[in-house]
């Protein structure tokens, strides 16, 4: 496994666990082999959903963990395929077939790599405007996503508590509403102590899931 997705995958089962007073053990356990496994794509997926259809208390975690599985995939067995694979007709495949899998946290795990290749700090603006290109005309449909986002960029600079209340308001519909507390609690403070954590954990609306998600692009940008 990757170095950067095995910290967040760590992190992220840790933090559900400790959350929500349950045992991850056998979970790590399943999903270190779906990883980990000489397999294609579709079948490494196969076994993560294996994985958390036998550890239904987790079921929160599971798009989450299909992003870091993708996100390894490209780290690890894409440089083991042929120079063009994600070009084939097979990845093309394989995306259509996974279309309305993921969430939104794996472009910001694309772009924590990109950040980290080229030295430079992570900042909420320059994800949207540099990396998502949100202002281009041919890219609305991320500016769809992120529109509340671009709205509320000055949490940033506010507090857990108001990035909270902004969270709460969220339409359930939104792409964005199980992530924007995290992401955002992220780019406010990309390295909480770990009073702030206590902080953070304290305004959240759904805190085993909040806190995860807090936890896995922390580490993922370490």
């Amino acid at each position: 496994m990757d170095a950067k997705v095995k910290k967040a995958f760590d992190a992220g089962l840790s933090a559900y666990a400790q959350g929500e007073n349950i045992d991850s053990t056998a979970l790590a356990q399943a999903l270190t082999q779906a990883f980990n496994q000489e397999a294609s794509f579709m079948e490494k997926v196969d076994a993560l959903d294996e994985a958390f259809d036998d550890h239904q208390r987790f079921e929160e975690l599971r798009e989450v963990y299909f992003d870091l599985l993708m996100v390894n995939f490209f780290a690890e067995d894409v440089q083991k395929l042929e120079e063009d694979y994600l070009d084939s007709e097979e990845w093309e495949a394989i995306e259509e077939d996974t279309i309305d899998r993921g969430t939104e946290l794996l472009n910001i795990f694309l772009y924590l790599r990109e950040c980290a290749d080229d030295e430079i700090e992570p900042s909420l603006e320059d994800y949207l405007k540099e990396f998502l290109l949100v202002e281009e005309d041919e890219f609305q449909d991320e500016y769809a996503i992120y529109e509340k986002l671009i709205a509320n960029q000055i949490l940033v600079e506010s507090s857990y508590e108001e990035i909270a209340k902004v969270a709460s308001l969220l339409d359930p519909q939104e792409e964005l509403k199980e992530l924007f507390y995290g992401m955002v609690g992220f780019f406010n403070e990309p390295s909480p102590s770990a009073a702030q954590l206590e902080e953070f954990k304290a305004a959240a609306e759904n805190p085993s899931l909040d806190v995860a998600i807090y936890q896995v692009i922390i580490h993922f940008n370490q």
